[in-house]
């Protein structure tokens, strides 16, 4: 479950969705900027924020189409497919597989689950493989296709490899524990 307050949720929830209204509205004329009646007319497509677009269509005044590189037919899939490793994931969407996974289970599309897990498992290892191993100065040039969860897997990975250093270079092999220092009270 997600926090109120995570801002990642919140920026992941600012992505735009294709959408068309399935009833007239009136006073969201932000939406249609072709006419000054400050309505939209049903069948009128339209982007949206995610969060909005959830809002009305649990309300059923919209439906929402997929984002189109999560669509079936779009070139993303057949490029994650041959090689996900090498896809500019963040170009399509920062929050490539937060927001896959918010839209997939709010309009019940069955495809974006699996093309999500093949996205993560192959460039996941990628990821912690070039955490561990890559020079400073090769990160710049991979962080660019990193989503924003990878690249906290990324950093993730980075400060154990360094922290291990740190221990094998010798650092404090044992540390007592702060609890074993204290005095108990005395039982009356």
């Amino acid at each position: 479950m997600t926090s109120y307050y995570d801002i990642d949720d919140i920026l992941a929830e600012e992505e735009m969705v294709p959408a068309v209204f399935l009833q007239t509205a009136n006073e969201v004329g932000i939406f249609d900027c072709a006419d000054d009646t400050n309505k939209v007319e049903a069948g009128t497509h339209v982007e949206m924020p995610f969060w909005l677009a959830q809002e009305l269509y649990v309300r059923q005044a919209v439906s929402i189409k997929v984002p189109p590189y999560f669509d079936t037919k779009a070139k993303t899939r057949n490029e994650i497919g041959a090689d996900a490793a090498h896809v500019d994931l963040r170009s399509l969407c920062p929050y490539f597989y937060d927001f896959g996974c918010k839209i997939a289970r709010l309009i019940g599309e069955k495809t974006i689950g699996p093309l999500l897990l093949v996205a993560f498992r192959t460039r996941y290892r990628e990821v912690l493989i070039k955490a561990h191993t890559a020079a400073s100065f090769v990160a710049p040039k991979h962080l660019s296709l990193l989503t924003k969860e990878e690249t906290k897997l990324y950093e993730a990975g980075q400060s154990s490899t360094a922290a291990f250093k740190k221990w094998r270079m010798g650092g404090p092999r044992l540390q007592k524990a702060s609890v074993l220092g204290r005095k108990r009270k005395p039982v009356e």
